[in-house]
C-alpha cells in the first residue's frame, strides 16, 4: 500500500476540518444577525401596537420578497430557497407582533416572551408606590 493515499486523505481530513469551522463561524454570524434582526422587528412590533397598526403587512412583505429573491439570485443561492426561509421569518415576526399587540409580547425571542423592559419598570415602580 502506498502512502499517497493516506496523504490524500489526511489532507482532505484536514480541509473537512476548515471548512467546518468556516460553518460555524457563518451559522454564528447569521445567530447573531437574526438575534439583531429580531430586536429591531420587536421594536416595529411596539410601535404598531402602539398606534394600533396591524400586525402583518402584506405589500411590505411582497416587496422584502422580491427584494431577497433578486439578492439570492445575484448571489447565485436559490431565490425559492431564500423565499422559503424569508417566510419563516416573517411568520415569526408577525406571530411576535400579534403577542405584542395583545399585550403579551417582550424583547425575547424565541425562548419564551417576556414583558418590555419599560414595562417592566412601570410595573416594578408602581408596586414601590403601592399602587
Amino acid at each position: 500500500m502506498s502512502a499517497a493515499p493516506d496523504t490524500a486523505r489526511a489532507a482532505a481530513v484536514r480541509r473537512l476540518g476548515q471548512l467546518r469551522a468556516s460553518i460555524d463561524n457563518i451559522d454564528a454570524a447569521l445567530v447573531h444577525m437574526l438575534a439583531e434582526r429580531f430586536r429591531c422587528t420587536q421594536d416595529v412590533g411596539l410601535l404598531k401596537a402602539e398606534h394600533g397598526l396591524p400586525p402583518a403587512d402584506p405589500a411590505r412583505e411582497k416587496e422584502q420578497i422580491a427584494r431577497l429573491r433578486r439578492l439570492a439570485d445575484e448571489a447565485n443561492l436559490d431565490p425559492d430557497f431564500a423565499e422559503k426561509f424569508l417566510n419563516f421569518i416573517i411568520r415569526e415576526v408577525i406571530r411576535h407582533h400579534e403577542m405584542i399587540a395583545r399585550g403579551n409580547g417582550g424583547r425575547t425571542v424565541g425562548a419564551g416572551i417576556a414583558e418590555p423592559a419599560a414595562a417592566a419598570a412601570e410595573r416594578h415602580n408602581e408596586d414601590q408606590s403601592g399602587e
